[in-house]
């Protein structure tokens, strides 16, 4: 079962870099019942609340009722299933009996042990929870267990908890949890809880059913947009289309004479019609006659952007990487490759459109939001009203995509702002237009490669300059260090060992108003493209075949080496295919993963492309569910593919010239190949799944659609016309 359960009024912390290790404590709760929650340490235990605990991922009620509170939200990668999986193997319950519960805002109690404050992203849920939600399942399990031996004056060890009960083995007497609950919260916990060997696993590494797929057909699920309070409005909004610019001047007259509009809202760079209904505010808006004052972007191009990076990376950038000597080993090769790849701003086009619901009083503010980052919903709305903490009740929900767009709270601060305005509750949704022309976009990246070859073809030096704004900076400033932004160059290097090794950054931000953020499979994402696609072009300078001559720069990564070898297995690799049909190749590490994609294509007279098969291979190490991660890989080698072949955001007289769908394609169904994805039975720790999925897609289509052609493409998305004559 899924629940959308909150704890209102429940303080945070700020962001503060928590500590990797952990605790567990166990508290009754005031209504009976067993409430055990993993915290991190700092400053003491954690505290316990009545009935829900916000420093709690579980809850046994009376009526035996398992709740598991997950603190990384749903989008739809899975982790209402996959983490409650890791408590419930543990604890010795089937998933039939737990109901999800979501997290409240709360730093101090969880945040991300890989992040160090509460968000969801980076593929940090599995990997980062995998030990402290089982440890919290064995600790739970433990005082059960003790729970029903005081019950019936046995040995613990004479008893073992299954199906949500304690038997003891001697008489077959049985307990279940919830006649359990009461006298386990009496209980000190265990200072260690040994943990299953996972040949006795039961759930995890099973295909079981998603837990949250059930309401999201039925409709039972709320997502942010779906919100509805009693007396609210709704509302939609303009912000200035040139980037930095601001709101001159409003005729509100002929919105204002518009049936069921009510209000027009004006902040510093945007306004708002609130309305009765989405189509009142809508017509309110476009009746809207607005002055802009456009401000210094007014004439900023896409060109621009370009001609700056270009500039920047001709001078040596900071040091990321190095071994050996580059220089050296460049001057004494036999031939020496160069080239500039490019990737292009792209937006998130979630499926869901950005959306906040708020209600502003004098005496607190209740906000009903999907966001990867909870707490920093919280602080956004604290810090704008000036309403403390605990004044602020974050109701987050499932979320129709995420992508690293809700990652972000700009939406969250806008929507505050417009609601201490509003007299009652308001729901704020932008259109897809809006959406698209004010995303905190990928950035622009322009790097430079170069390798010197041996005689035998064979890289003995490889340079990468990754050109591009720096993204932590802005987002998590203490990570940004010494002028180094290290998730603007993770992967720069591939899963390759080179005998001298140079990689560089260098920062060169965008305009003033021109927000970037991460996007899907974040630095990995496009450092796979410039490497995977300059590894191909050694390849075939040194004419080898591509995955042979990949194999041969592996001699130090075995797991790369497997799944490469297996996707090549699966795919034919070698077998030959009609005329303008080739596989092309791309082999990536990252989040903890391992991936390589082989990408079937067939290029049309017209210059079109069309991707006829994917084939993943996947280690991933421990797999949770094998289904969710298959769900995974597919849906990101889609999002991966749509960027390769149609995603570009252009700028034009400081506005975004891509508007909606029409002009920002998304793969369509009838365009989607057949996606096989192999996983590698593996017990190494689990890695991520939610991104790594993206990045090898385009750079296996481009290396293809080189086979197919012969036309070596090192800018995305792919350009039709100079293919027609390929």
């Amino acid at each position: 079962m899924f629940t959308d359960r909150f704890a209102e009024g429940h303080g945070a912390g700020e962001p503060s870099g928590l500590s990797r290790r952990n605790f567990l404590k166990a508290g009754a709760a005031a209504g009976g019942g067993l409430i055990l929650g993993v915290a991190f340490a700092r400053g003491g235990m954690a505290q316990t609340a009545q009935e829900f605990a916000p420093d709690a991922f579980v809850r046994i009620d009376r009526d035996g009722r398992v709740a598991i509170i997950v603190c990384q939200v749903e989008m739809g990668q899975g982790t209402y299933t996959s983490m409650p999986m890791l408590i419930a193997e543990e604890l010795e319950v089937p998933l039939s009996q737990v109901h999800v519960e979501h997290a409240p805002p709360d730093d101090r109690l969880y945040a991300n042990p890989l992040i160090g404050f509460q968000v969801t992203g980076g593929s940090t849920s599995v990997r980062g929870f995998w030990k402290p939600l089982r440890e919290a399942g064995a600790a739970a399990r433990t005082m059960l267990i003790s729970a029903a031996a005081q019950t019936w004056s046995v040995d613990p060890s004479t008893c073992r908890a299954e199906a949500g009960q304690v038997i003891h083995a001697p008489s077959g007497r049985k307990l279940a949890y919830g006649a359990l609950a009461d006298k386990a919260a009496t209980l000190p916990a265990p200072s260690h809880a040994a943990l299953k060997d996972p040949k006795d696993f039961k759930l995890i590494g099973t295909p079981a059913k998603r837990l949250d797929t059930p309401p999201k057909v039925n409709g039972a699920a709320k997502y942010g947009i779906d919100t509805r309070l009693p007396g609210m409005k709704v509302a939609t909004v303009a912000a200035c289309p040139v980037f930095g610019g601001k709101l001159a001047h409003v005729d509100d007259s002929k919105a204002k004479a518009v049936n069921g509009v009510r209000q027009i809202v004006q902040i510093d760079n945007a306004v708002a019609v609130v309305a009765d209904h989405m189509g009142a505010a809508k017509k309110g808006l476009a009746a809207l006659a607005i002055t802009w004052d456009e401000g210094v972007n007014a004439k900023l191009s896409t060109q621009d952007i370009v001609d700056q990076l270009d500039a920047a990376t001709q001078k040596p950038g900071i040091v990321a990487k190095q071994e050996g000597d580059v220089e050296k080993a460049i001057k004494g090769a036999a031939k020496i490759i160069e080239a500039v790849y490019r990737e292009p701003l792209l937006a998130h086009t979630t499926m869901e459109p950005i959306n906040c619901t708020v209600h502003v009083r004098k005496d607190g503010c209740d906000i009903w939001v999907g966001t990867q980052v909870i707490a920093r919903a919280q602080a956004i709305a604290a810090e704008i009203t000036g309403l403390p903490l605990d004044k602020i009740a974050v109701h987050n929900h499932v979320l129709g995509g995420g992508f690293g767009r809700r990652l972000e709270v700009d939406f969250i601060g806008q929507t505050v702002r417009i609601g201490q305005q509003v007299d009652g509750p308001v729901k704020i949704i932008w259109t897809r237009e809006e959406d698209i022309h004010h995303d905190i976009y990928r950035p622009y990246y322009y790097d430079r490669l170069r390798a010197g070859l041996d005689d035998q073809g064979m890289p003995i030096a490889f340079h990468h300059r990754v050109g591009g704004p720096s993204i932590l900076s802005r987002w998590a400033p203490p990570a940004f260090k010494n002028g180094l932004d290290g998730d603007a160059v993770e992967g720069a290097d591939g899963p390759y060992g080179f005998p001298n090794l140079l990689i560089d950054y260098v920062r060169q931000e965008p305009p003033p108003g021109l927000l970037v953020g991460w996007w899907r499979g974040v630095g990995v994402t496009h450092n796979a493209f410039m490497v995977e696609g300059f590894v191909d072009e050694l390849a075939a300078a040194a004419g080898k075949d591509p995955v042979e001559y990949r194999r041969a720069l592996l001699g130090k990564a075995p797991r790369a080496r497997a799944v490469l070898d297996l996707a090549a297995e699966k795919a034919d690799w070698g077998k030959p295919l009609p005329p303008r049909s080739a596989r092309g190749v791309a082999l990536v590490f990252g989040f903890g993963s391992y991936i390589a994609h082989i990408a079937e294509v067939t290029i049309d007279k017209d210059g079109s492309v069309e991707v006829k098969r994917i084939v993943c291979a996947v280690d991933c190490g421990t797999v949770v569910n094998p289904d969710t991660v298959k769900a995974q890989i597919e849906g990101g080698t889609i999002y991966g593919i749509t960027a390769a072949l149609y995603g570009e955001i252009t700028i034009k007289n400081g506005r975004v010239e891509q508007n909606n769908f029409d002009s920002y394609p998304a793969l369509r169904m009838n365009e989607a190949p057949a996606i096989e994805v192999h996983l590698i039975d593996s017990n190494e720790s689990p890695g991520g799944i939610g991104e790594p999925g993206t990045p090898g897609a385009a750079p296996a289509i481009v290396n293809a659609i080189f086979a197919a052609t012969g036309k070596r493409l090192r800018k995305l998305p792919v350009d039709k016309d100079l293919l027609k004559s390929a």
